[in-house]
């Protein structure tokens, strides 16, 4: 309706309006605006009607004029009135709030009858990904699985965000590279140089949201629907979802004393087209893959001209001597130097374990030959990483604070390791047998012949939850037949909570 035919439409006569005083009541203008507001969205107010003069209306309700002429204007700005000169103010026709509200949906439809010809609301690989059990998290305390975040010196980390965004480089405002910030992808690169003896250049880094995304990103570069991926089996659950939307086929190979199983990978896919394996400190069993193992893998996977996704989630936390190279370090070792023979490997870590879980950064290191592909891959879903925190994150571990926590931390964790061991001996034998382990932040207890007679580890797991956070290790499990145990984190626990702690643990098992 143009503004010229407004007048033309009937005056109706107004609706009543009143101002509040005294405290809390708020600015009269304000008043006015959300009553005049309120009356036009409900429809007592319709579209065309004319609104009183300024003057009229503020000698109605008694208020000066400013008042009266601040509420127009705020509600002429906001698109509730219009003004045709000379012919006063006017309920717009047109309301912004149609534009800015949603319509409620209708209720949802019952769920068909069993037996019917609904069609299925997912797809075939929808519906995969939604039967697969999450990664158990569980509230804080004894025994959750992951760091002790609270330990991280925040202090230090607040003043290296502070140092970025008071004043930040324009650069940083605007879409980035895929890859990530390079400053951060020259620290990570030069972390792992020296830490886990990795034949690697800045370039060859990836930043990502986590280990599985990383894993996301291989997938959708290397694998076709119904390409076989070598998994550990028992193994981490919330590495299968993002091989599941990739379509691939997952084969659980058994993890043994030495590590995974080529041989039996052989066996299972022998034309798998990726391998993906934590040999650094598998989980959830914390074997190490012997170097018999990383060889024969190495050599399976140039032979098959095959990929291995080397997932390093934890490796910083070793309590007996240095950590152990890495097997990317190995393949470059071996190398001839020509592509079909070397770089089989993609490296994948994460500073969830290290800083705290929710800051979601996390990297791969690719070979020089799947460099371009995969940051196009990662240019093509999200365009690039957020880069709020890399730039704090580059700073952190450029000027060494990152590896001053690890070390800090470490320590602290090999006490809570040796705590948990001692007072699992007084309260805890036999029903759960545990004993040291060389890194990580969780230990397997074993459960006795005794306790297994009684219960299950998934049924043990149930009577500990009411407050203790323990976790079955057949729930890790595809298709092996796990000895029963129990995964106990101990990082997370301070060490005068420990005792307590396994002590209702010993209570639920009644041990």
């Amino acid at each position: 309706m143009a503004l010229s035919q407004l007048h033309r439409r009937p005056v109706p006569s107004f609706v009543p309006l009143t101002l509040e005083t005294g405290a809390g009541a708020g600015p009269k203008h304000r008043q006015l605006y959300d009553q005049i507001r309120g009356h036009v969205l409900s429809g007592r107010l319709a579209g065309g009607a004319r609104l009183p003069a300024t003057r009229t209306l503020a000698r109605e309700i008694g208020c000066s004029r400013n008042t009266v002429l601040s509420a127009y204007e705020l509600l002429l700005a906001e698109g509730y009135l219009a003004g045709a000169r000379g012919s006063g103010t006017f309920v717009s026709p047109v309301l912004p709030d149609r534009f800015l509200t949603v319509t409620p949906p209708a209720p949802p439809s019952p769920p068909a009858a069993k037996g019917g010809a609904a069609r299925p609301a997912l797809s075939v690989r929808g519906r995969a990904l939604a039967g697969q059990i999450a990664p158990p998290r569980g509230p804080a305390g004894a025994f959750m699985l992951g760091p002790d975040a609270t330990r991280f010196p925040f202090d230090v980390w607040g003043r290296m965000l502070g140092r970025t965004w008071r004043r930040p480089d324009p650069a940083l405002l605007r879409y980035g590279d895929p890859a990530g910030h390079r400053p951060l992808r020259e620290a990570i690169a030069g972390y792992l140089r020296a830490a886990r003896a990795l034949n690697c250049d800045w370039r060859q880094v990836v930043i990502t949201s986590g280990a599985q995304q990383a894993l996301d990103l291989v997938a959708r570069a290397l694998l076709d629907p119904g390409d076989a991926v070598w998994c550990e089996d028992p193994g981490y659950a919330g590495l299968r979802g993002p091989l599941i939307a990739a379509g691939a086929r997952i084969a659980a190979v058994a993890v043994d004393a030495q590590g995974l199983s080529v041989a039996s990978g052989r066996a299972k896919a022998p034309t798998a087209r990726l391998a993906v394996v934590a040999p650094s400190h598998q989980f959830p069993l914390g074997v190490v893959m012997s170097l018999g193992r990383r060889l024969e893998l190495l050599d399976w996977a140039r032979a098959a001209d095959a990929w291995i996704l080397e997932d390093d989630y934890d490796s910083e936390y070793r309590y007996a001597g240095r950590p152990l190279a890495a097997l990317q370090s190995l393949d470059a070792a071996r190398g001839t130097g020509t592509s079909s023979e070397t770089g089989r490997v993609i490296y994948a870590g994460t500073f969830s374990k290290v800083t705290f879980p929710s800051l979601r950064i996390g990297y791969l290191v690719v070979p020089d030959t799947l460099v371009e592909p995969v940051i196009r891959v990662r240019a093509a879903l999200d365009d690039h990483p957020s880069a709020v925190v890399q730039p704090a994150l580059a700073a952190f571990i450029g000027e060494g604070h990152f590896s001053a926590h690890v070390r800090r931390m470490r320590t602290r964790y090999a006490a809570r390791q040796e705590a948990l061991i001692a007072a699992a001996h007084r309260w805890l034998d036999g029903a759960l047998i545990l004993a040291p382990d060389e890194a990580g932040l969780h230990l397997v207890a074993r459960m006795t012949p005794a306790l297994a007679e009684r219960m299950s580890d998934k049924q043990a797991a149930a009577r500990a939850a009411a407050g203790i956070n323990v976790f079955a290790l057949s729930g890790y499990a595809a298709e092996a037949r796990c000895d029963p145990a129990l995964l106990l984190g101990y990082a997370a626990v301070p060490e005068d909570k420990i005792e307590s702690s396994v002590r209702a643990l010993a209570r639920a098992l009644g041990a």
